[in-house]
């Protein structure tokens, strides 16, 4: 007998329900927050405008209030998702959390007053699909930005869906709804209380079915269903209201984008069917690594995923779900921060044309050494062509070849040997060449738009007058916010040694302070 699954459908939009508790009305105060307008009645939740009473200050930071319905009769799992959004929204921090003000006990008038978001969600926009194809990628690089955030922050959202996503006027993705999310340092109560899969019935990841509530890949599932919905108009699994209709994505696959939407490019095809395999380790790794690939397609590894036009046939379809049937997802007990370090992006930043060959091969060795250690890290080989400010450059060498090209068929030579001895498979590495007047001012850009975990570069020396005026290495190390090694190449005073490591900062991946986003 099939039992039905748990679904949240409350966002910052949605649909109407009845009226809201004669209780809330506008001027009634509660504890130091005044009603001031009701902005949503769902079907879980009052959502209201108040203001601070007594608010001392100039700048009024907009606010909203959100209290629950408790009328009796209530889907527990509706109140204890409340008491699990109350916990968790004070423990997250940056421009992609609504920032958390107050909240008030169940014992007196239970809510939330956390900073308004001004603007739709991305609700309105599933009803326009298919969406422009520059704006299903631009949306998909600024969520997987934003969950790459939060997953930092020992956060899985667990309900990533359209009406959970909100944009700041700069275009910063923001999740909101933390009712079924799941938080390495705080009780699980959803885990504990109810044995039903939590989630909405569409986006909910196959291990999600299968009770699996710490892994951040489940978020970067669901964000492939919206990418898929934007893209083709369609979903990739329907709208299933059943656990039996829910398991059906552990063994049949959706129809690839590109025979519903035939300009659909193989790159994103690529990306987006990545995103919806049935088993996480076939996934992005991180939603860094998805967000780097939506930036930059030209560097999409195509696999087979690029190239299907229809479904499997009928007897690969029965083979999963012969082999579904009773299947557990493998059980980890990794947290997930854990699981992102397993993962990290790292860069190696090359300069090709002033480096010596003892340093470049230096570099490359300690770049070998560094990715060797970390089975699942992703390697991106940067260099700066450096232009002037005012345009006039020579786009061309002496012998009339793109200076462009000439740096990117450079960085592959050099990598060469590291692809060569790693084997580094399905887009693990690749290779970007970025034209700046500043050169460090470059890199440290690129590594915080994309989230770099791990900075590996070489200096040309290490004199008193380079220290004083500042070398672009000592330009990396004291503005970047990850880890940053620093290669030199064995000379006649320090024969023998290995690298010097000359700075790092902060500690490895970050994850004491995650890098801040630029918009894309």
């Amino acid at each position: 007998m099939d039992s039905k699954l748990y679904s949240r459908t409350l966002g910052y939009t949605g649909q109407g329900g009845e009226d809201a508790p004669s209780t809330l009305a506008p001027g009634r105060v509660i504890d130091r927050f005044e009603l001031q307008q009701k902005l949503h009645l769902g079907g879980m939740a009052h959502l209201w405008q108040v203001v601070e009473v007594n608010h001392q200050g100039d700048s009024r930071l907009p606010l909203i209030m959100k209290v629950p319905r408790i009328k009796g009769g209530e889907d527990p799992a509706t109140i204890v998702g409340f008491e699990v959004e109350q916990m968790i929204l004070p423990m997250l921090a940056g421009r992609h959390v609504p920032k958390f003000i107050a909240k008030g006990d169940f014992t007196r008038q239970p809510y939330i007053v956390m900073e308004r978001i001004e603007g739709a969600s991305l609700r309105p926009r599933l009803d326009e699909a298919p969406l422009a194809l520059d704006e299903v990628i631009e949306i998909g690089s600024r969520v997987a930005t934003a969950l790459h955030e939060l997953h930092r922050q020992h956060l899985v959202h667990l309900d990533v869906k359209p009406s959970n996503i909100m944009f700041r006027e700069d275009g910063t993705a923001v999740l909101v709804d933390f009712g079924l999310s799941r938080h390495d340092h705080l009780p699980d109560l959803l885990d504990e209380e109810f044995s039903l899969p939590m989630g909405t019935g569409p986006y909910m990841s196959p291990e999600q079915v299968q009770f699996v509530r710490n892994d951040p890949r489940s978020d970067l599932f669901a964000l492939g269903v919206m990418l898929y919905h934007f893209t083709t108009g369609e979903r990739p699994f329907g709208q299933p209201e059943t656990v039996r209709g829910l398991r059906r994505r552990l063994y049949v696959d959706p129809v690839p984008p590109r025979s519903l939407r035939p300009d659909c490019p193989p790159w994103l095809q690529e990306v987006i069917l990545r995103c919806l395999e049935v088993k996480p380790e076939r996934r992005y790794q991180s939603a860094a690594q998805l967000a780097l690939d939506l930036q930059d397609p030209s560097q999409v590894a195509l696999t087979r995923r690029a190239e299907k036009l229809q479904r499997s046939g009928a007897l690969k379809t029965f083979k999963r779900w012969f082999f579904a049937l009773g299947a557990e997802p493998a059980h980890d007990r990794a947290n997930i921060v854990e699981q992102l370090d397993r993962s990290p992006i790292i860069m190696a930043a090359v300069d090709l044309d002033h480096a010596t060959t003892e340093l470049l091969q230096q570099l490359r060795e300690t770049v070998r050494r560094i990715v060797l250690t970390e089975p699942g890290a992703r390697l991106a080989c940067v260099s700066v062509m450096r232009i002037t400010r005012i345009g006039m450059d020579d786009l061309v060498d002496a012998d009339g070849r793109s200076r462009h090209v000439k740096q990117l068929v450079g960085l592959k030579h050099w990598a060469r040997p590291i692809s060569k001895a790693l084997n580094l498979e399905e887009g693990r590495l690749t290779f970007h060449v970025l034209e700046a007047s500043d050169v460090a001012g470059a890199l440290i850009e690129f590594a915080q738009r994309n989230q770099i975990d791990h900075v590996v570069m070489g200096a040309r020396g290490s004199s008193t007058l380079r220290r004083l005026l500042g070398s672009v290495s000592s330009q990396v190390v004291a503005q970047a916010d990850c880890t940053v090694t620093v290669v030199r190449a064995a000379g006649p005073s320090n024969e023998g040694r290995d690298i010097a490591r000359a700075a790092v900062a902060p500690p490895p991946a970050c994850t004491t302070a995650p890098p801040p986003t630029a918009a894309v």
